[in-house]
């Protein structure tokens, strides 16, 4: 009986300090008695995971009792952790997709305040999204080597009052300089949220929570578009700014609360966190899969921001909706959509994945193929076919959600984790910079183009105006068509890309493993 317990007493020991080893740095899902074998198997490299049930001799005797209790009391404190953290992320990205999409909502009345053109409404856009994929870089290295919450608050509490500052604006060139402002602020949220839910969430998991943090984007416009439209038709644009600075102060000081989790927390490979070598930048483009993603990135934003500039205006001019009516109609068809799109979306992104390496990319890929003819359809409809516009824009942006919880799951997928907050700081930087910036200057563009030609032609002004920017607005369905090819070429090479990741992750750090993925993988391939 002595011997036995001193070798159990020497196991227990090495049990003890897993349970504190799990407790500082591992796997945030709950550990129960049917998945603690791939716990202690990732924590001690001592044979492969599973996700298949364990026999109950596995959690038997001690280990059934004691440690087996304290290990899942430790994971249920860190899925509380990690639910708490993502609740205060979703809610800074509802707002800041709030006060990013606000002047959608307000753009007409500030149209007609300064007698603007849709240029000019355009380039108000392109103002927020440039200083915002520039400094986006930046910010994501930053958040890659620093503390990610205090980023975080200082960025909502800037953005926030310089939103309450548009309202104190003079003139379209004084606007146009607060709207910089605010793209710096809400720079800071992407990347370092982003990489903050991949350490906290595995990769079975992490389109589900990207989903969860991402439903602030449709509820965000929902309530933007809803409630910007009434603030504006009962108190003015300005009023409107103001209103939406206070939520922002409180979350700030929130965001202090979430703990930074360790780099890599949630992969099961010791080595997940190590840090590379060389540029950080070129280590990510270098992966075949991320610059198909940042094509797709540039093509879809450009999508988006022209639907969500120019929508309320097209339900405005060409429908003859009223200023409040045409923002309610938007907050469904851009917005409210947007949350069983994300919800059914990440869900089957993760099913899919689950089956093919790149079931994700090829259920974004589908998705928006079926997405293209729902938006010409909805563009092609009669004046005043509310209802027939509705549901057929609001399918085609259904099925456009779909694309976040696909693309940003598999940027993690391909990416290392101590780089993965530079690369969505790299990918947001051309998607803003390349899509988000010039969708609705090139459609402003087009718009007044088409109705010159329209008045030109004969056409009163308002009618004129109705035209043009109807006939601009059949650029959004080949932007979708285009992000579907994308997708579909994306989904030939992440599958290669993930197995990079995963023998870098898996080698030790030596030599040229300690380097980008893309090379590790080979080296230790060629050995």
């Amino acid at each position: 009986m002595g011997g036995f317990w001193g070798i159990w007493g020497w196991r227990g020991a090495v049990f003890a300090g897993c349970g504190r080893h799990l407790r500082t740095s591992r796997m945030p899902y709950p550990v129960t008695s049917r998945n603690v074998g791939d716990v202690l198997a990732s924590v001690t490299g001592t044979g492969a995971a599973s996700d298949g049930p364990y026999e109950e001799k596995a959690t038997s005797g001690r280990l059934g009792g004691g440690l087996l209790e304290d290990l899942v009391t430790d994971r249920e404190r860190g899925d509380g952790r990690a639910g708490f953290a993502l609740a205060i992320l979703f809610a800074i990205n509802l707002l800041n997709f709030f006060d990013r999409n606000l002047f959608g909502a307000l753009a007409e009345p500030i149209k007609r305040e300064w007698s603007l053109s849709d240029t000019r409404i355009g380039f108000l856009a392109l103002a927020f999204t440039v200083l915002y994929a520039v400094v986006g870089v930046p910010l994501g290295r930053l958040s890659d080597r620093r503390a990610r919450p205090p980023i975080l608050a200082i960025g909502v509490a800037v953005w926030s009052l310089l939103t309450a500052a548009s309202g104190l604006a003079w003139n379209y060139a004084s606007l146009f300089v607060v709207r910089l402002g605010v793209g710096i602020g809400e720079a800071s949220c992407a990347p370092a949220a982003n990489s903050m839910i991949g350490d906290y969430y595995p990769a079975k998991r992490r389109a589900w929570a990207l989903g969860i943090f991402m439903l602030g984007l449709p509820i965000g416009n929902f309530l933007s578009s809803y409630f910007g439209g009434h603030w504006a038709a009962a108190y003015g644009w300005r009023k409107a700014c103001f209103i939406a600075c206070v939520p922002g102060l409180l979350l700030a000081a929130f965001v202090l609360l979430v703990k930074d989790p360790p780099r890599g927390a949630a992969e099961i490979s010791h080595h997940a966190s190590r840090a590379h070598e060389g540029s950080a930048y070129w280590c990510v483009l270098k992966i075949p899969t991320v610059r198909w993603l940042i094509i797709s990135g540039a093509l879809h934003n450009f999508m988006m921001y022209t639907i969500a500039v120019f929508v309320p205006g097209l339900l405005a001019r060409y429908h003859g909706l009223n200023l409040k009516d045409a923002n309610s109609v938007n907050s469904i068809v851009f917005g409210l959509v947007g949350i069983p799109g994300l919800l059914i979306g990440g869900s089957a992104a993760d099913r899919a994945g689950k089956r093919r390496p790149n079931g994700r990319l090829l259920t974004g890929g589908v998705a928006l193929l079926c997405a293209a003819p729902c938006m010409w359809l909805a563009n092609d409809v009669a004046r005043g076919k509310i209802l027939n516009f509705t549901i057929l824009m609001g399918t085609g942006v259904f099925l456009a959600y779909f694309y976040y919880t696909t693309v940003y799951a598999a940027i993690q997928d391909v990416v290392q984790p101590s780089l993965r907050a530079t690369a969505m700081a790299i990918f947001f930087c051309a998607m803003y910079l390349l899509g988000g910036s010039f969708g609705p200057v090139i459609t402003g563009r087009l718009s007044d183009h088409f109705a010159s030609a329209a008045l030109a032609g004969g056409a009163t002004a308002a009618a004129s105006r109705a035209i043009g920017l109807h006939s601009a607005m059949y650029i959004v369905p080949f932007c979708v068509l285009g992000v579907a090819l994308v997708l579909f070429a994306a989904a030939r090479s992440v599958g290669q890309d993930m197995a990079n990741l995963q023998t870098w992750m898996a080698a030790p750090a030596s030599g040229s493993s300690s380097g980008c993925a893309v090379d590790g993988a080979a080296t230790a391939e060629s050995a």
